[in-house]
């Protein structure tokens, strides 16, 4: 796995631009007051599929070798990997299996469906779906996209960063949720490319931080998962965002269960905007470090809106 530069950020920019549009950056003075400094939500919830991930599924798909598209595609997800490989094996013809746990979020199913994916069940959580996957990927002889270790991937979310800093130069530090980190992985490559004195910060729920914990030690390792937001929801560590956040990262930020469900209360309140659970931890850790920022503007990648009608009903009256 080579690890992708900024140029091939530049180039999944061109490659996906014809296909989706360009996601505001939008200010709320509400959220101001609350962080203590200016902050600028990256509204990912507009595009398609309703989370950020689609921008790299269209980029690697529209990638893909003749072979590669004859033979078809599969992915394990807990919901927006699969939605954004459906949506662009849809978009170019290709076929399509995602593989989701059991009690996947049933909106996130429904749409993968429509974009003409065949969903599997299997497991308890995303990892068991993910090795069974792997399996089904060798018996299919189908194109597995792993949503982490795809080079391809992360330059196509990479472009998140690229329109924040060309709408706001001026920001300082950007917050983005950690699953699996291509996300984070991205704005490190964009950020320290543009700038290196901008800040990158990856969040994780307390509740599954095998991805902070093997920043924290340099390796990869297993941990728990028992959060509630299944955007951040992995048990096991990737291994190439996490060299690209050895080298580039600046600090990683554990949040709980109640600090991601505030935050999702907050978009509603504040922001009029929906977040899943996953997507609000940006959120949650810039007010966990209120007091602490630098005075230059933050940017909160908002990386999707998938959220049920259970699960907010859930939010609302814990």
């Amino acid at each position: 796995m080579q690890t992708p530069t900024f140029t091939d950020v530049l180039q999944a920019r061109r490659n996906i631009e014809q296909y989706l549009p360009r996601t505001p950056l939008s200010h709320y003075p509400a959220l101001d007051e609350l962080v203590g400094a200016r902050v600028l939500i990256k509204h990912e919830n507009h595009l398609p599929t309703g989370a950020f991930k689609v921008r790299g599924g269209v980029n690697l798909i529209s990638r893909l070798s003749p072979d590669e598209r004859a033979r078809g595609v599969i992915a394990a997800s807990t919901g927006n990997h699969g939605l954004s490989v459906a949506y662009a094996a849809q978009l170019f013809g290709v076929a399509a299996n995602i593989v989701v746990p059991e009690g996947a979020n049933a909106i996130k199913v429904a749409s993968m469906r429509n974009y003409g994916a065949e969903v599997v069940f299997h497991g308890k959580d995303f990892d068991e779906a993910r090795v069974y996957c792997e399996t089904l990927a060798l018996e299919k002889n189908m194109r597995y996209v792993h949503s982490g270790n795809e080079p391809l991937l992360i330059a196509g979310v990479a472009t998140i960063a690229l329109e924040i800093l060309e709408d706001a130069p001026e920001v300082g530090t950007i917050f983005v949720p950690v699953g699996g980190g291509s996300g984070v992985a991205g704005a490190c490559l964009v950020a320290k490319t543009i700038n290196p004195r901008i800040k990158v910060i990856g969040v994780q729920a307390e509740r599954a931080p095998a991805a902070y914990k093997s920043w924290q030690a340099r390796k990869l390792l297993e941990d728990r998962m028992e959060t509630e937001a299944e955007g951040l929801a992995t048990r096991v560590a990737f291994e190439l965002p996490q060299r690209i956040l050895w080298n580039l990262l600046d600090d990683f930020v554990l949040v709980s269960e109640d600090e991601i469900r505030r935050a999702v209360i907050l978009y509603i309140e504040k922001a009029q905007t929906l977040a899943e659970g996953g997507s609000a931890a940006s959120l949650a850790a810039a007010l966990k470090l209120r007091g602490t920022l630098s005075q230059q503007p933050l940017a909160l990648v908002l990386s999707g809106g998938n959220v049920t009608i259970e699960q907010l009903r859930k939010m609302l009256t814990t």
